[in-house]
This record gives structure tokens, sequence and C-alpha cells, in this order.
């Protein structure tokens, strides 16, 4: 039987996951911005999402990997290999894997077309849901003004984030030792600041105008790591959010309907002492 915890799953595995739970299955699965090679990846939790779900088709929507950070300090634990083993495990296990490199890895747009153990190379993607929508997929770089137009601010940009991060990981080891689940201060702060919320709508809005003018039915992107779903008139604009800030990946299950799996809140879910039946009891009494 289902976890109840977990609404509108598609379809089961009869194997289990590591923890013991069902393995999900969905049609399809996009994340993105996972910026292997910093500290601020959070490899455990994406390692534990790639344990519990399986999917017909992965879609990796770029900053996959981190060039930038990468070319400045070389940082590659073993977790990061094993991500990158478990991806190459469902390639060669018959899933499709398509690999839209963004500006972070963009030393990989150059073998778009190609194919490196089942892992298909593309600049972007159409994707056809079950219910016959044509999807958009792309990283979304190309409509970030800044990144277009203004490198050097755009990487002094990477620097501060770089550093927001770091203070994120120690807020995030605080937590952890307090028995706290994981809470993201960068995104916190984000949401705070007036001009990085106008600048995302900006993104959502643009983005979506180019799916309207290529005739598709909807856009799913990545690169502001901002998880979402959100229409602009007959397109629907989707953002898979990213796994350094937010944890997120976006689903599609069998039937077409299409869902953000907030993997951190899952894990605090799955993992939370069960609650005592005599303090339910008090509880309800009161």
């Amino acid at each position: 039987m289902a976890d109840r915890r977990f609404n509108g799953i598609s379809r089961l595995r009869t194997s289990a996951s590591p923890s013991g739970h069902p393995r999900r299955r969905y049609r399809t699965i996009w994340i993105s911005d996972v910026h292997l090679g910093t500290r601020g990846c959070n490899d455990a939790l994406l390692i534990d999402f790639l344990d519990h779900v399986d999917s017909d088709t992965i879609y990796l929507v770029g900053d996959i990997i981190d060039g930038w950070r990468l070319k400045k300090r070389f940082y590659w634990p073993e977790r990061h290999n094993a991500i990158v083993r478990r991806v190459l495990k469902r390639a060669k296990r018959g899933s499709r894997v398509v690999y839209i490199p963004g500006n972070h890895d963009e030393m990989f747009r150059q073998f778009a077309g190609m194919n490196f153990g089942g892992v298909e190379i593309s600049k972007n993607a159409i994707h056809i849901t079950a219910d016959g929508r044509r999807l958009l997929v792309l990283h979304g770089d190309e409509f970030d003004a800044i990144v277009l137009g203004h490198r050097w601010l755009a990487l002094f940009g990477d620097l501060a984030y770089a550093a927001l991060l770091r203070l994120n990981g120690v807020v995030a080891v605080v937590r952890r030792r307090l028995g706290l689940p994981y809470w993201s201060l960068s995104k916190h702060a984000k949401k705070k600041v007036k001009n990085a919320v106008a600048f995302i709508s900006r993104f959502e809005d643009a983005v979506a105008h180019e799916a309207m003018r290529l005739g598709s039915d909807g856009v799913v992107c990545g690169h502001i790591h901002t998880a979402e779903e959100r229409r602009f008139g007959d397109i629907v604009y989707y953002n898979d959010g990213d796994w350094v800030e937010s944890c997120t990946a976006l689903v599609e299950h069998f039937d077409g309907r299409m869902e953000i799996l907030h993997w951190a809140e899952e894990v605090a879910a799955r993992t939370a002492p069960p609650t005592a039946p005599n303090a339910m009891r008090v509880r309800e009494a009161a």
C-alpha cells in the first residue's frame, strides 16, 4: 500500500529504497542547479531523492556541475561521484537521460547533439506530456540580462552568493545538531529582497513569452533557484528549483499531471518521530 504522506503517486515499484520505503515511479523528472563541485550542493538530499524515485525520462536542466567554482578551487567529494554514478546507472538501465547545460556548466554546450554513456546532450528540448502538451525545456540563463550583458557583474554576484551559501551551511549544521529540519537562509533572504522578487517575476515573464513565440504550451526551466508553477495566459511556466537552496524537483505523473516535490520537507516528514497516542488524546481533550 502506498505511504499516505505522499499524495498523487502515479505508480509504485515493488522494490524498496535504502530507507525501506517503496520507490516511486514517475513518467518524467526534471532537476537542475545541482552545482556539483561546490560545498553548497545538498548532495545528501539529492542522493536520498535519487534512491527513492524512478522515471522513464529524466531531464538535467543545467548547472549540474559548477564549472565556475571548480576553476577557482577544486572540490569534489565522493558524494558527488555517487550522484554521477546514480544518473549513469539510470541511463544504463533504460531511462532516457537528457542533459541541457546551463551557464555554470556551459563547457558542455559544445557537445550538444552527442551522447555520452547514454546521456543525451542538448541545448534545449521539446517534451510531449502524457496528455499531449508541448513543453519547451531549457536552462534559462539566456533570459538573464546580467549573465548576457555584464558577465563581470554575474561573476561578482556569484561570489557574493557563494558567501551567503557558506553561511547557509553553518545554519544548516546548527539546525541539524538541534534536531531541526533543513531550512535555507539564502532562500529566505532572496524572498525578502524586493529587487530579487522583481527580477524573478521579469525572468518568468520573458521565458513564458519565448515558449509562446515557439508555439509551445508551456516551458520548464531552472537557473533562478526558485521552484514555481505559474500561468501566463495560455502558457504554463514551470521552474524545477534547485539542490542548493530549496532541494526541489518537478515531476510528471503518468496521466500528465505535473507536481513540484519539496524533498527536504518529505525527508523531514519521513524521519519525524511518530506522535505518541497519549499526547494526541490530551490535545483532543483540550
